[in-house]
Order: C-alpha cells, then sequence, then structure tokens
C-alpha cells in the first residue's frame, strides 16, 4: 500500500504529527449518477456511424508521422502499412480496443480522494492548459508558476472538484523544457487530490513516471493507476509522435491516457454531427487500439473535445446545440465499447466572467452530466475560449459544480421523500416552514450556493452591491488565505525537490 511504501522512506512520524494540525477541506465524493443519460442517436444511426467510422479506417486510413516502431506494431498487427498511413481492417480496432477496462480506479495520496472513471460515475477536474490568467485585479496576463499554485490551492480546497487537474494554466516564467517539474511538483505537494502527467515531450511523461515513484512507491506505480494524462488527436486523423511517445510511456507503465480529437467542426471535422461522429470514432478506435498494442490492458478514456465554428470569424464557438448532439451522441458510442468517456467542461468564449460565460458554461456543462461523461476535464476556470484561466470563474464554476452533484442524486422515493406526514400535517390553507418534517429535513433539503447572493435588495445594497465577479474575488482571497498544505513525509518532499533539482540542472533552459 501507499502508506507502508512511504513510511519505509522514513519521516513517518512527523508526517503523521503534520496531519493532526492540518485543517482539513472537505471534498465531495465523485459523482454516481442514479439518473438515466440522454441519448439522441436511435440504433440505426448508431450502426451507421460505427460502420462509417470501420469504412473511414480501412479506406482512408490514419497517419503515424516520424514514429516507425508504431508502424512496425501496425503491420505485426496485421494492418496495411504504406509509409506513414495506417489503414485498419475492418473490426480490427475494435478487436484490439476490447482488452482496455471499462473502468479506472486513480489513486490519490490521500487515499480517501481516490476517484472512479468509468460506468455511472463522474469525475470532474480544472481547466486545462491556457497560457493566460484573468483575475478583477490584473487583467488577462501572461500566466507565471504563481498563478499556477494558486489554481492547484483553489482546487484543493473547492469542495465539489475531485481531481488537482494537469497544466491548470502555462507558467511561462519557467522554461518549456523544465515547467513541467515545477507544476508536477506543486500538484503533488499543494494538494493531496488526483493528478495528471505531463504529456508535451515523452522525456517528461517518464519524469511524470519517476516522480510518482518518489511519491507513492516505485513498485505502487506500476501496479496502480496513479496519473491520469490527455492525449491529444492531431485532427483530422493524425497521430503525432509527440503524444505517441507521450502514450508509449504512460501505457508501459500502467497509467491511464485520455486518447482525444481536438474537434473544431467546419475546420477539423465535417459541419455535420453524424460526420463529425464518424471522424471521433474512427479516431478514437486507432488510438486506444495503439495503446493496446502497446499494453493489452493499459488503462485509456475515450475522449471528445469538439465545438463547432463561426463561419464568419472562424472563432470557436461553445455551449452550442450540434456541440451537444455530437457529446451526448459520443457518450453513446464509448458505452457500446464499454469504455470511460471524457467530454464537456465549463466551455465559453466570453472575454469575461460575464453573462455569456454563465450561458454557455451552463450549456456545456449539463450537457457533459446528461451524456454519460466520467472524467470532465475544464470544469472549472474556462475562459476565452481556454486561452484564458480566470481565477474568478474558477470559483464561480467551482461553486455550481455543486448542481451536478445534487442532479446526479436522481429523485428519492422512499417515506421521508414522499412527505405524506406533511401533506397531512399542514393541510389546506397552511404553510410548511414550521411542520415537523420541514425541521427534521431543511438542513439537507436544497443545494445551497456559498458564492452567489440571494440576499433582500436592500441588504445586498447596503452591503455595497457587489455582483457575482466582486464575490468571487472575495472568495478567491479568502480560500487562498485560509489554505493550509496537506501533510506529506518530508522524506518525500525532500526526495521530490531533488528530483526536479537535477533534473532541471541537467540541461540548459529552453523556451521554444
Amino acid at each position: 500500500m501507499a502508506e507502508s511504501a512511504r513510511r519505509a522512506r522514513g519521516g513517518g512520524g512527523a508526517a503523521r504529527r503534520a496531519a493532526r494540525t492540518a485543517v482539513s477541506f472537505e471534498t465531495a465524493r465523485y459523482i454516481e449518477r442514479n439518473i438515466p443519460n440522454f441519448e439522441v442517436l436511435t440504433e440505426e444511426a448508431l450502426e451507421i456511424i460505427e460502420h462509417n467510422a470501420d469504412t473511414v479506417l480501412e479506406e482512408i486510413g490514419v497517419n503515424f508521422p516520424d514514429n516507425p516502431d508504431a508502424l512496425a506494431l501496425w503491420r505485426d498487427a496485421g494492418a496495411d502499412v504504406q509509409g506513414e498511413r495506417v489503414r485498419i481492417p475492418r473490426g480490427l480496432a475494435r478487436k484490439l480496443c476490447s482488452t482496455a477496462p471499462s473502468t479506472i480506479t486513480q489513486v490519490a495520496r490521500n487515499r480517501e480522494r481516490d476517484v472512479v472513471i468509468g460506468g455511472k460515475s463522474l469525475v470532474l477536474a480544472p481547466v486545462y492548459g491556457p497560457p493566460f490568467v484573468r483575475d478583477a485585479a490584473g487583467g488577462r496576463r501572461y500566466a507565471t508558476l504563481a498563478d499556477f499554485q494558486k489554481f492547484v490551492k483553489l482546487g484543493y480546497m473547492s469542495k465539489w472538484l475531485h481531481h488537482s487537474g494537469g497544466t491548470v494554466c502555462e507558467p511561462t516564467d519557467i522554461p518549456v523544457n523544465k515547467r513541467h517539474l515545477d507544476m508536477l511538483h506543486a500538484h503533488m505537494t499543494l494538494s493531496d487530490k488526483p493528478f495528471m502527467g505531463s504529456v508535451t515531450e515523452p522525456s517528461r511523461a517518464q519524469d511524470s513516471i519517476d516522480m510518482s515513484g518518489i511519491l507513492f512507491g516505485k513498485d505502487f506505480v506500476q501496479e496502480n493507476t496513479v496519473m491520469t494524462s490527455l492525449i491529444n488527436i492531431n485532427s483530422p486523423m493524425t497521430f503525432d509522435d509527440v503524444m505517441m511517445g507521450a502514450l508509449k510511456v504512460y501505457a508501459e507503465n500502467n497509467q491511464a491516457c485520455i486518447i482525444s480529437p481536438f474537434i473544431v467542426g467546419g475546420a477539423m471535422a465535417p459541419v455535420s454531427v453524424a460526420g463529425t461522429l464518424t471522424q471521433v470514432l474512427a479516431e478514437t478506435l486507432a488510438g486506444i487500439a495503439y495503446s493496446q498494442l502497446v499494453r493489452p490492458g493499459a488503462p485509456v478514456i475515450m475522449g471528445a473535445f469538439v465545438t463547432s465554428i463561426d463561419m464568419n470569424s472562424g472563432a470557436p464557438t461553445f455551449g452550442t446545440p450540434e456541440a451537444a448532439h455530437i457529446t451526448y451522441g459520443a457518450g453513446q458510442l464509448a458505452r457500446r465499447l464499454n469504455l470511460p468517456y471524457r467530454s464537456a467542461g465549463s466551455f465559453n468564449g466570453s472575454k469575461l466572467p460575464d453573462a455569456q460565460a454563465a450561458y454557455e458554461t451552463s450549456n456545456s456543462l449539463n450537457m457533459g452530466l446528461l451524456s454519460g461523461v466520467n472524467f470532465m476535464l475544464h470544469a472549472c476556470g474556462w475562459l476565452e475560449g481556454g486561452l484564458v484561466s480566470s481565477f474568478e470563474k474558477f470559483v464561480m464554476d467551482a461553486d455550481q459544480l455543486g448542481t451536478l452533484h445534487h442532479l446526479a442524486r436522481g429523485v428519492e422515493m422512499d417515506e421521508n421523500a414522499q412527505a405524506m406526514d406533511a401533506i397531512r400535517e399542514v393541510g389546506p390553507g397552511g404553510h410548511y416552514l414550521g411542520c415537523a418534517h420541514t425541521q427534521n429535513n431543511f438542513r439537507e433539503a436544497f443545494w445551497k450556493s456559498d458564492l452567489l447572493d440571494y440576499k433582500p435588495f436592500e441588504t445586498w445594497s447596503d452591503e455595497g452591491a457587489r455582483d457575482t465577479q466582486t464575490l468571487a474575488t472575495a472568495r478567491v482571497e479568502k480560500m487562498l488565505a485560509d489554505y493550509q498544505q496537506p501533510a506529506l513525509d518530508p522524506a518525500i518532499r525532500e526526495a521530490l525537490d531533488a528530483f526536479v533539482a537535477t533534473r532541471k540542472a541537467a540541461e540548459p533552459d529552453s523556451f521554444t
């Protein structure tokens, strides 16, 4: 177990003393749905898309550029390999995908925060990848490591967020070839929730494995999934060698990968829903099948990052009906493959955490819940089409994730929920405020926002007439002021510090 692995390296007594004095922040367990998934495709439509996806793989094929090892694996598996083009016989990719597990347990260093990805679960993770950050005080600016560390702290303290994520923003003040070390170090030391590994170069994926070996123990990492990582397909139908190199490292080491097309409809896929779903399925089948060629049984998540496009400006659009149809349909296809599913998030194209951001985010979050998503990356903090991580939007979204938890519970029908005693007690013309049923249930009866303002106008006005962004700014400040670092064995912390220092000293800085 992880705990015994840590104690074996010393410092266990100090870690236990730190744990006794640390402040514990409540984190809700990952969501388990008690509501049905929303399905938009008929059986006939699903069969047509599956047939067409196999046709794409067999007749058109996919490219694996600059990757002779991958081409050799495909050739040995029975694919037709001509140059960098791989044409996969009908049914072969689906057969290879059958060895991938249907559910994944990702272990956190705090075992109470382990997550299950697959089945009826929904795991929520923060925004990933923006080079810019925004807050009310400083406006829009390039992200720094200090910004990154603040987001990790906010994620750790957010009740409804189950996962620390990965590149919650891109710390541009750190060299490109070394920033992954600082990001991983932050996730491992500033939070005890599950986290993601680096994918920007295969050696950085290996650094992620090595650092996880320090945190959990090398043998534990080989026997358990302790990281989830994002492997984007270069749509249409191209699997670049950098991403595939990172996938290979993770698959060989039993770590989970989200294999996800990056689709902007009309630019990287057809404008039609059915055409886009065909391409999404073909790409994910090929990517997941490749992971199973590397290591049968390697944990994978079928991904679908899908947005539409403004045909006038070329800008991506979010929260649209077409994106919802594709997200719902891709969920049906993932379930037919018996694979975990990643999609949706707090998507929006707004420049500010305003009404547009809220409308589009709400549409995107709800379609994720109803489509059967198991791992939702970008669940909070996303702004400006993914270019910006917003501090205010992070806490606004993280608060609203509580509604997904409560919606997913479904409708209880036990004797207490039927409330017949209350209806009898109150009778015609009465009110329920003082009845026994209300008194017994009011604390847990309704979901309550920790951020939004429901006060009377006069009270709201007297308190400064604060809008939601102003309330969110105050919440960010309070959360960061209240933050206390989760306990970590000092010997592990020292080993992580030493690893990062050694790796940074091993090569010159590069900002390209």
